[in-house]
């Protein structure tokens, strides 16, 4: 059965600070604004026979079942299931390939999927997991900081400190240049807040006088990380921490009245070498290719998580993508990362960028901790 994406929108994304934008909000907040504003752009309530969310921090203020509280908060119906998972940065896109699976096995007719994370309220490491701290398992398979593993990926690829500088301005200028255009066509306001906070102007001149910022972190995991390692990535290289959430309404042919966005094509999880801890998005990028039948130079838009600068330099060193097809509305770097939700946001940044090019086949792709690994292949409709 095909699966297709009716539509798709993204909150705004404020910073996870307590004065951010969006800081006075609650989780099942944001989510219940995304289901309004699908409702809002259908012109009718979207049917739904489950709600399945990603979020990280599974505690606090998102803890509880978050899918089943944000399902109260946004009024769906009862009959409307819902569950949360957790598959760290790549969460909300393995919602929505969850929710497509259900109903391609006949499981449900449709679903909101995608995730939410409010850093403000609930910080990075916010659920203290016995993993973070076990020192029971191999070295290699030890919870590192991402930041930790990003910086010594860097120095074993020889990716160099002017690669992620040009990296890092790529993302802020393209996303100045987005805003106001219909590259931000899915992105919805919330309380009063208009635009992602977290984008600064920056020049080449002023990301190079920028100090690395993670060698201190290094001292608490020297066991883990096996050596000393040449740290290279500054504040400018790694994705801001902030609030947020996206989701996508899913659904077999004939759903509703207006005819869906984009069919789903291809999906596929990955895992990776843990010590590596960011390099699973390119082996599910290359199983989703293969599920499909088709090529990087098949597609006509890519969103590829910027995971830290590393993440997105060794994607474009060693697939060789067009450049001018990724990532063209600017990238995680600029805009900041809510953990479970970014997923299901650069979703939605692709449909809007498929739309402005007139483009038919459309990659998304993200890498978390630990060796984890998401990739998604959809064919845009319409026109």
């Amino acid at each position: 059965m095909s699966v297709f994406i009716y539509d798709a929108v993204r909150t705004v994304r404020g910073k996870a600070k307590p004065d951010g934008g969006l800081a006075s909000q609650k989780p099942e907040d944001l989510v219940a604004a995304a289901v309004g504003g699908i409702t809002e752009r259908m012109n009718a309530s979207p049917p739904a026979d489950a709600l399945i969310l990603g979020a990280v921090g599974q505690v606090g203020a998102q803890g509880g079942n978050i899918a089943l509280v944000s399902k109260f908060r946004a009024e769906l119906p009862d009959e409307t299931a819902a569950f949360s998972l957790n598959n760290y940065c790549t969460s909300g896109l393995t919602a929505v390939g969850y929710a497509a699976s259900m109903v391609s096995a006949g499981y449900c007719r449709s679903a909101l999927a995608g995730g939410v994370e409010m850093m403000s309220r609930v910080p990075f490491m916010g659920d203290q997991a016995d993993y973070y701290t076990n020192t029971s398992l191999p070295p290699r398979a030890r919870y590192l900081p991402v930041a930790l593993a990003a910086d010594r990926l860097a120095e074993d690829i020889g990716v160099s400190r002017e690669e992620m500088d040009e990296a890092a301005l790529i993302s802020q200028t393209r996303t100045a240049e987005a805003e106001g255009t219909a590259l931000v066509a899915s992105r919805i306001s919330v309380d009063g807040l208009e635009r992602d906070e977290c984008p600064r102007a920056v020049t080449a001149e002023s990301l190079g006088t920028l100090e690395p910022a993670f060698a201190s972190l290094a001292e608490h995991y020297k066991d883990v990380l096996g050596r000393e390692v040449d740290h290279r990535h500054t504040v400018a290289h790694a994705p801001p921490i902030c609030d947020g959430a996206a989701l996508a309404l899913v659904g077999g042919e004939g759903l509703v009245a207006a005819a869906p966005r984009a069919r789903i094509v291809a999906f596929a999880e990955a895992g990776g070498d843990p010590a590596e801890s960011l390099t699973a998005g390119l082996t599910a990028t290359d199983r989703a290719l293969a599920q499909a039948g088709l090529t990087l130079d098949d597609m006509d838009r890519i969103e590829y998580m910027e995971a830290f600068a590393v993440s997105i330099v060794k994607f474009m060193r060693e697939r060789k993508p067009d450049p001018d097809k990724v990532n063209v509305g600017g990238g995680s770097l600029a805009k900041g990362h809510p953990m479970g939700a970014s997923g299901a946001i650069l979703l939605s940044s692709l449909l809007d960028a498929l739309d402005v090019a007139n483009g038919r086949y459309g990659l998304v792709a993200l890498a978390g901790a630990a060796g984890v690994g998401t990739a998604m292949i959809v064919e845009r409709l319409g026109d």
